[in-house]
């Protein structure tokens, strides 16, 4: 008897692996829903315990609720409250409960009477006691229907929250609270209802709210909410934002019991989320715990992590071994014909194209194994054995002549058969014509390019001489001619400069003549240059120009001035030529990864480049360029620009959009100089307020505000108490005394009145001499004011005999205005300036007279900002007064 065995062949071997592939995917597919189906169970069984301690809690405070309404509000009613309570008078309509145990705190909203005090000394001490052992944050509202006030009682420290803010956290609670008290009492059908998971922001509770009403005859309905806490029995892997209660929307079968229906929880795929919702029993409530898909599965994967890294290397070595297997051993022999005759005709399409004469001859047999046209046409004319015998005296290599044309025949025998010999031939006329060819394309190339050099450098050189002086003229020009033909004719030519200027720097670019200047040099200054150069051009279009410099302004670089200067001129040029509306912006940062090196971003809102206009990149003048009614933008400017960045080791990248504008990015390596700390900055010690709309200029005021040392505060600052020096603004119905104007049309800065002027803010150098000057002009008129103005101002006031009177009623009088002003209390604060107005005018003081005068004409405006400034004036003249008085 013969044993039968598995025949191994390339089928059995192959379904052998798939089986075995197979199985274990069904195992790791297994393994996961197994795992999924225990973190399902898990989450279950934790939603259940979290839904009956819900029902608990909730079943509690519903005999709370009883408890409060039925024995304390009902006996409060019928007694005479005691003397000793007390109530303090937090804000209009707001009342605190003194008492001695602090547990809870209760707060009264709206009028009441002693009653509802009492009332609300009972809750307290019930809730004292409820509560006392709770770490949670618990609060109780009681809506009493027979005065219609609002009694909070909470864990919460609400008096001091109360006080401490005006529009606190706790009245806008309150006051959402009574909404939905207040809807909850009309609802004639409900008598009991609860809100969703809510949050507490500031201590990151979650609650809900439940709420009661009891309905009384003659009187409006009583609400009685309390805010349920849910953190202490949710765990913490469960993160509380994936929780939500809603209204059980499910249907209960008939004679089911709702408790048994209420444990089940119901899991429901909800794209692209889990759900986990289980029922309140006695509750139209469901309590649904959300579970990303994602985070399942990656919390599947994280558990499972070990054991499917198994799986997967032993799926990889199954399919290696199968692989391995099925190459070397069991490889299927019945295609190999095929493929040999597919190589056989590969291999004789290569030697037809070659472009010698190839021959392999086999001596052996007198037969030719492998021959092309080429050698096939020579073969007949050729002694083969004669060649062989005299390669081998000539390395190789010899030259033969057939039909009065030179070939060179390398031979070579085979290293496998030695009898089969190697024969190729190569026309030797042919390749020399074709080289005398190419290198006649060469020189004629050279020759090209050396005329072209030779052009542009010429044409340069004479017409930059010529046109220097023309411009030269046309600024000498006097008056007697037209202005505006005059202007035109010189942008003209200084257009035609720059252009012939690019021509004779690409020039030396490509011609190697031209090499950087290194030095140091400040990037503001050449900023500032920038801006005073290229404004005419914006203020002719109506465009809007920021620039944005994130260096010190005494920063220095070192790196060729002139070159970076070329670059972002050539670059804001073509920019501007592009934008018909909008802004050009200009950015300079330090990379992120090397402080050494600068990235400069110049953004418009054009009409963005077309590709041909990008073609220039790479070559000038290959397509068309940009145009408006003042001119066309340079065919070279980005070629031009994007040499002298590599040339400076930099890069040029161009990003355009269509209808949404450009973006040119230029990164250059220049290393900062290492400078000496400052002991005190320019602006050391003076205060700015800052009051500018535009974001954008607000960043790039304030940090060189900041850079020069003074302190930027913003108007609600200011309004704390906090004085200023000057005021910087882009508003001019802002305008007060020593104040700035901005805007991004000024050559510098101009003069508008005494102590204010209008500056540029994107030249930094006039931006700083502007506040110089107002700095200036302020402290001569404070030294002024204080050698002439105070001494006889107080010297009136002691004349007068009323300076006890001043000090009993001006001062008070001053806080009244910073009270009102606050409150927009308008009327009242008119009032108020116009009493201090005949106080100063009956002490004959001048200076305040004109204060208040000012005061009230602000106060018919409604300019909030000025009524500040005019009452911190008022102040500051009043304190002046009583120190000198009190020495």
């Amino acid at each position: 008897m013969t044993t039968y065995k598995f025949p191994l062949t390339s089928a059995n071997v192959t379904r052998f692996f798939v089986l075995f592939i197979l199985l274990l995917l069904l195992a790791s597919g297994f393994m996961i829903q197994n795992a999924v189906s225990a973190w399902l169970t898990a989450r279950h069984y934790v939603m259940n315990d979290i839904t009956h301690a819900m029902q608990k809690r909730i079943d509690t405070y519903r005999f709370a609720t009883w408890q409060i309404y039925e024995n304390l509000a009902a006996t409060a009613a019928g007694t005479t409250p005691s003397e000793s309570l007390q109530e303090t008078r937090l804000r209009p309509d707001v009342y605190a409960l003194e008492k001695n145990r602090r547990k809870t705190e209760a707060l009264i909203f709206g009028s009441h009477d002693s009653s509802t005090l009492d009332m609300s000394q009972r809750m307290s001490t019930y809730l004292d006691t409820l509560w006392g052992a709770e770490n949670s944050t618990w609060s109780m509202y009681f809506l009493n229907g027979q005065d219609n006030s609002l009694i909070l009682v909470s864990t919460l420290p609400l008096k001091d929250m109360a006080t401490r803010y005006k529009d606190s956290a706790i009245s806008n609670i309150v006051e959402a609270r009574r909404a939905e008290m207040l809807q909850q009492a009309n609802a004639l059908d409900e008598r009991e209802s609860f809100s969703p998971l809510r949050r507490l922001s500031w201590q990151n509770d979650h609650y809900f709210t439940m709420r009661t009403t009891f309905n009384q005859p003659g009187h409006l309905a009583t609400v009685v909410a309390f805010d349920l806490p849910v953190n202490d029995f949710i765990p913490e892997a469960m993160p509380l934002e994936n929780f939500q209660l809603r209204q059980d929307t499910a249907p209960v079968a008939e004679g089911s019991d709702s408790e048994d229906n209420s444990s089940k929880a119901r899991i429901n795929w909800v794209n692209p989320n889990i759900e986990i919702a289980t029922s309140l029993s006695g509750t139209p409530l469901q309590l649904v715990y959300r579970v990303p898909v994602t985070e399942l599965a990656l919390d599947t994967l994280h558990n499972l992590l070990w054991p499917l890294l198994a799986n997967l290397s032993l799926l990889l070595l199954s399919l290696a071994g199968l692989f391995l297997l099925r190459q070397q051993s069991l490889r299927p022999s019945e295609n190999q014909s095929a493929e040999l005759e597919s190589l056989r005709q590969l291999n004789e399409e290569i030697v037809a194209t070659l472009p010698v004469g190839l021959l392999v001859y086999d001596f052996a047999n007198n037969r030719t194994l492998l021959c092309n046209k080429i050698a096939e046409h020579l073969l007949p004319h050729l002694n083969l054995q004669k060649i062989i015998n005299m390669s081998d005296q000539h390395q190789g290599v010899l030259q033969a002549t057939v039909n009065n044309e030179v070939y060179e025949i390398r031979h070579a025998r085979s290293a496998i058969s030695p009898h089969t010999q190697l024969f190729m031939m190569r026309d030797q006329d042919r390749e020399l014509l074709v080289n005398k060819k190419l290198q006649k394309a060469q020189q004629v190339l050279d020759k090209n390019h050396q005329s072209r050099q030779q052009l542009l450098q010429n044409l340069g050189h004479a017409l930059q001489r010529p046109l220097s002086d023309v411009i030269q003229r046309l600024l000498t020009l006097g008056s007697d001619y037209d202005v505006e033909s005059l202007n035109h004719s010189l942008e003209s030519a200084q257009s035609l400069e720059r252009l012939i200027d690019d021509i004779v720097l690409l020039n030396q670019l490509e011609t190697l003549d031209w090499a950087p200047e290194v030095g140091l040099f400040n990037v503001q200054t050449l900023l500032d240059e920038l801006a005073q150069d290229i404004l005419p051009m914006m203020r002719r279009k109506g465009l809007t120009l920021m620039i944005a410099n994130h260096l010190s302004s005494d920063e220095l670089r070192l790196g060729d001035r002139r070159a970076m200067a070329k670059i972002l001129s050539t670059l804001m040029y073509y920019a501007i030529t592009t934008t018909t509306w909008g802004r050009v912006s200009l950015t300079v940062n330090t990379a992120t990864d090397n402080r050494e090196r600068l990235v400069i971003d110049i953004v418009d809102t054009g009409s963005g480049l077309s590709a041909d206009e990008m073609a220039n990149t790479d070559f000038p003048f290959l397509g068309e360029t940009h145009k408006d009614r003042f001119g066309q933008a340079s065919g070279m400017a980005f070629f031009l620009c994007k040499q002298l960045c590599k040339q400076l080791g930099g890069q040029l990248d161009i990003h355009a959009t269509a209808e949404i504008g450009s973006r040119y990015s230029i990164q250059l390596p220049l290393p900062s100089e290492p400078q000496q700390e400052q002991e005190e900055k320019l602006l050391e010690g003076v205060n700015a307020l800052i009051d500018i709309t535009v974001d954008d200029v607000r960043k790039i005021v304030v940090h060189q505000l900041e850079d020069w040392g003074a302190n930027c505060i913003t108007p609600d600052e200011r309004f704390s108490g906090q004085q200023h020096d000057v005021l910087v603004t882009d508003d001019p119905s802002r305008l007060t005394p020593w104040s700035l104007l901005l805007a991004d049309d000024e050559p510098g800065f101009t003069l508008l009145a005494h102590g204010q002027y209008r500056v540029n803010f994107n030249i930094s150098s006039a931006m700083q001499d502007a506040l110089l000057q107002l700095i200036e002009q302020q402290l001569a008129q404070e030294e002024s004011v204080e050698e002439s103005t105070e001494p006889q101002d107080l010297a009136q006031l002691f004349a007068s005999g009323y300076f006890q009177l001043f000090v009993d009623t001006v001062p008070d009088d001053v806080r009244r205005l910073y009270n009102e002003a606050a409150n927009r209390e308008y009327s009242a604060l008119a009032q108020t300036a116009h009493r201090l107005k005949g106080v100063f005018a009956m002490l004959n003081l001048l200076p305040g007279k004109q204060l208040c005068e000012t005061l009230e004409q602000h106060i018919r405006e409604c300019s909030d900002s000025n009524i500040k400034n005019t009452t911190s004036e008022i102040d500051h003249y009043v304190n002046e007064l009583l120190l000198q008085g009190n020495p």
